[in-house]
């Protein structure tokens, strides 16, 4: 089955799922394991795996230590631009930023990319990437050059999401950027949610088990959290518990 007919049956049988974001030029050796082990244990269903820059060359060798050690959840690379690209992962979220006006983050780089992603393994995801305002400037607003949809903005938010459906893009993530000090709102969720059949990813600013919690309530079909887990991984388990704890079905 692929990741994105995984991702579909869930969000069709209400299930939800939670995705470590591991960004390659955070991350430390000692720290990359411990964050695997925790993941493993939690029983996480994604990996995410990008940044905004990744400067360094520790994209290959997160990849391979992921697929050491947790052999059976999948990675997803997301993407800071088009030179993050490995064929060691499973998938690659195709990012069309549509809350933005720049030409070249809805289609430009794609173009450069796309006979590279033809050619490769890797299975491509189309993904409405919207940026929503976390109350600090985020190093995606910086390196994009546009600005987020504001956090008090549902209807822009809504409407937005429906576009990219409409244009047929697979997947909507909404992404309030690493370190965002206002999460996205249950009600901008729960907007966006009732207006689309596609799934929805939510990330940013999600510190505590009780937020991811309340965004799956709000109809959140994945959430993504990397910032809070680089300070602190043993949050791993806790959030895995709880955003897992909607899929138990009682008789």
């Amino acid at each position: 089955m692929s990741i994105y007919q995984r991702l579909q049956d869930d969000k069709k049988n209400g299930k939800k799922s939670f995705a470590v974001l591991i960004d390659p030029d955070k991350v430390r050796l000692k720290q990359l394991d411990r964050v695997l082990e925790l993941s493993k244990k939690a029983k996480v269903d994604y990996f995410f795996i990008g940044g905004s820059l990744i400067v360094n060359d520790m994209l290959d060798m997160v990849l391979k230590s992921i697929k050491t050690h947790c052999p059976d959840i999948p990675m997803v690379l997301f993407p800071g631009n088009s030179f993050q690209l490995s064929y060691k992962a499973d998938a690659l979220l195709f990012l069309s930023l549509i809350s933005g006006r720049n030409a070249e983050l809805l289609i430009g780089k794609h173009v450069v990319t796309a006979p590279f992603l033809k050619m490769s393994p890797l299975e491509i995801m189309s993904t409405g990437y919207m940026l929503i305002d976390g109350g600090v400037s985020t190093t995606v607003t910086y390196m994009s050059n546009t600005n987020p949809i504001p956090a008090k903005k549902n209807d822009i938010a809504m409407t937005t999401a429906m576009a990219g459906e409409m244009l047929g893009l697979k997947l909507i993530y909404m992404d309030a950027g690493s370190g965002a000090e206002i999460p996205i709102s249950t009600e901008m969720i729960d907007a966006v949610s009732s207006a689309i059949d596609i799934p929805l990813i939510i990330g940013g600013g999600i510190e505590t088990p009780e937020k991811a919690l309340a965004n799956v309530r709000a109809g959140a079909d994945l959430i993504v959290v990397g910032n809070a887990i680089e300070k602190d991984p043993d949050l791993i388990v806790d959030i895995a518990n709880s955003i897992h704890s909607m899929n138990v079905t009682t008789v």
